[in-house]
This record gives structure tokens, C-alpha cells and sequence, in this order.
């Protein structure tokens, strides 16, 4: 009796027509699933797993793929099967989407209200585990000229500077800009400090010349707008006021 058959999973001894890279190349991106394509970029599985199937527990133990973009270099190697060469494919690809996004809104032109500022970040700042506080840098159109990162902070705080702004702001000639940051709680409404930091700002606007539009806070799923809630006017009225006593 000869020896035993191993049985394989390998994507390789697949039938051509259903291996994710030729069908990939055949059909184009969207018709393959989100393990497919994960699966492409692991190239090879581990412990008799697939790619596909590899990536498909991935995802699992994640929750998903904007789980797994949130998941530290070190905390993916947990993973059996993730090596530092696939760990880096994976956050490379993943930056690589969030870039193509900031690239489409720039060809797309101008911000007209919060709810296009939130779906254009949602995707780079919902599910972070630290507070993280963009700059939208605009032209006299509102056009985007620029989007920047301002600072890094921690669960619950993300320190910026007001001057830090004004200069970005001076740098890129922009006319005006919109602020917007995360909750890592996922409960976008403003703390006190959101609201001093936002008064302060519309009021370094006003001294420089500079529009300040909006401060959009990202939670989960939802977000707050000071602009919507008459905030960002009411800052301004106010300093206002305060100028012609």
C-alpha cells in the first residue's frame, strides 16, 4: 500500500477559474469578497489554511475590516500565520485606500456642508483607539487644498495648538479651514473642552482672517457638527459684540 494522499487546501491546487487573483484579473475587484481580496494581498496561508480561509479568520477575530485597519503592528502577530512582511502589506494597502479617498475629494472640489466633511474622514478616523484632529485647509471656494493631521493624542485627548492652525492655515494660503477630531468612545457629543477650543479658534479666525466653518466631531456612526447646532455663529456673533462695546 503506497503512501497516504495529504490533502491540500492551497489555492494553487484551486481550478484556475476560481483562485481570487485570477478572478480578480478576469472580472475586476468588486466581484470578489472582502477575504479575496485580503486573501491576494497574504498571498499564502498557514497550518493547511488557505489564504482565503486565513483571511477569512482574520476578519472574524476582528469583527471586521475597520477593526483589523485599527489593530497594532504587534497585536496583528498575535495572529498565527502573520508574519512582519504580511503585517506590512496589510497596513500598506489599508493607508493606500485611505489616501485614494483624500485624492477623489480633492477631485471632487468643494465642502458644502458637514455631512460631506464626516463620510470623507469617517473611514480614516472612525474606530481609532486615540483622538486624532485633522485640518480641512480650504480656498476662497472651498475647495480643498490641503488635509492635514494636527496632532496625536490618547484615548481621550488630542492636544492642538491654536497657533499651530493659523500657521498651517498661513503656509497654505488657505481662506478658510474646518477642524475635526474623533471620539474613541464613539459618543460624538463635545466636551467643555471641545467647545473652548472651538470658541477660541473662530475667534483667532476673526483676529486672522480666516474663515472657520466648521468642527465636526466623528463618533460611531454618527457625528456632531458645530456649524448644524449655530455654535460656530454664535462664537463669532458673540466676539463680534464683544469688539464694537
Amino acid at each position: 500500500m503506497g503512501p497516504k494522499q495529504r490533502y491540500t487546501s492551497a489555492i494553487k491546487a484551486w481550478p484556475m477559474e476560481e483562485r481570487p487573483r485570477e478572478r480578480l484579473l478576469a472580472h475586476g475587484s468588486s466581484a470578489l469578497t472582502t477575504a479575496e481580496l485580503l486573501a491576494i494581498l497574504l498571498r499564502t496561508g498557514t497550518g493547511g489554511q488557505s489564504a482565503v480561509e486565513l483571511a477569512r479568520s482574520l476578519l472574524e477575530k476582528s469583527g471586521g475590516l475597520r477593526e483589523l485597519d485599527g489593530k497594532s503592528a504587534e497585536e496583528l502577530q498575535e495572529a498565527k500565520g502573520l508574519g512582519l512582511a504580511k503585517i506590512a502589506q496589510l497596513k500598506a494597502a489599508l493607508e493606500l485606500g485611505r489616501r485614494l479617498m483624500a485624492e477623489e475629494k480633492k477631485v471632487l472640489g468643494a465642502v458644502t456642508s458637514s455631512k460631506e466633511v464626516y463620510e470623507w474622514l469617517r473611514p480614516q478616523m472612525q474606530g481609532l483607539a486615540k483622538e486624532v484632529f485633522k485640518v480641512l485647509l480650504l480656498n476662497g471656494n472651498n475647495e480643498v487644498l490641503e488635509s492635514v493631521t494636527a496632532s496625536e493624542g490618547s484615548l481621550t485627548e488630542s492636544p492642538v495648538y491654536l497657533r499651530d492652525l493659523v500657521n498651517l492655515a498661513n503656509r497654505h494660503r488657505a481662506a478658510a479651514l474646518i477642524v475635526a477630531h474623533n471620539h474613541p468612545s464613539g459618543n460624538p457629543r463635545p466636551s467643555s473642552t471641545d467647545k473652548s477650543l472651538t470658541e477660541e479658534l473662530v475667534v483667532m479666525g476673526r483676529l486672522m482672517k480666516i474663515g472657520v466653518l466648521d468642527h465636526v466631531i466623528i463618533g460611531d456612526g454618527r457625528y456632531y457638527s458645530f456649524a448644524d447646532e449655530g455654535l460656530i455663529e454664535q462664537y463669532g456673533t458673540a466676539f463680534d459684540g464683544r469688539r464694537t462695546r
